[in-house]
């Protein structure tokens, strides 16, 4: 018999995340939903069993040390693995973000939800996803971290961001790390960009739904054991760092 399918996408509870974790579980998997906000993480448990999948609630505030420790070891308990990671929570760190204006705090917020996050979540639940026969990380990053995109007179890049599109920039940069360093291992890193998706990062202004931006998300975490690493991709196909 087939073991089911563990996994955990961080940042759950709505938008992108809880689409992905639909998509997942939809497969069969067992998906924990990963949020910060306990009434919005059982909310969405409650909707994503109501349709019949496996979910569980995952507390988790990403830029939390002990956070991420505990949620590692309600891994680790339950059911000793962890087979794909979705490094999906995310924060503007508030607009605007003219460089001029200098503001520090808005990329500090960033840089540690978007990069310290994934980094954080990632080496806690590695020991768990060295016991998969096929582990997966998927890192959802967004096409403003492309420099060939940003540098692009004629791209539409969304405005001049100080915090949010550098701090994607930075987590394509260290997607690119952990697959030189796990290179020969059998885990894939990978980075997602979902497109402009409808959702409260940006006040519903994008023209994706949040389902269609979960699925690259969903792609990547069912890369077959011969599938890429250290990539940046979209639907598509490879989006240019």
């Amino acid at each position: 018999m087939t073991e089911q399918t563990i996994a955990l996408v961080t940042g759950a509870n709505k938008g992108i995340g809880y689409e992905i974790a639909a998509g997942l579980g939809a497969l069969g998997w067992s998906v924990g939903v990963g949020a910060r906000d306990t009434e919005r993480r059982e909310a969405a448990v409650g909707k994503l069993r109501a349709a019949g999948l496996d979910a569980f609630g995952v507390a988790l505030d990403v830029t939390d040390e002990s956070s991420v420790a505990a949620a590692a070891k309600l891994f680790e308990d339950r059911f000793g693995r962890l087979d794909v990671l979705v490094n999906n929570a995310g924060v503007t760190g508030g607009m605007p973000q003219d460089p001029t204006a200098g503001n520090l705090d808005a990329v500090r917020t960033a840089v540690e939800t978007n990069v310290y996050g994934p980094i954080r979540v990632t080496n806690a639940m590695l020991p768990l996803l060295r016991r998969s026969a096929s582990p997966r990380i998927v890192n959802m990053s967004s096409g403003v971290g492309s420099l060939t995109r940003q540098t692009d007179p004629a791209a539409e890049n969304g405005p001049i961001s100080l915090a949010y599109s550098p701090s994607k920039t930075y987590l394509n940069a260290v997607t690119v790390q952990y697959a030189r360093e796990l290179a020969g291992t059998n885990v894939l890193i990978n980075a997602g960009c979902p497109g402009y998706c409808a959702t409260d990062l940006n006040g519903h202004r994008g023209y994706r739904t949040a389902e269609q931006g979960a699925a690259i998300g969903i792609r990547l975490a069912t890369l077959p054991d011969d599938g890429p690493t250290g990539g940046f991709f979209d639907d598509a196909g490879v989006v240019p760092w």
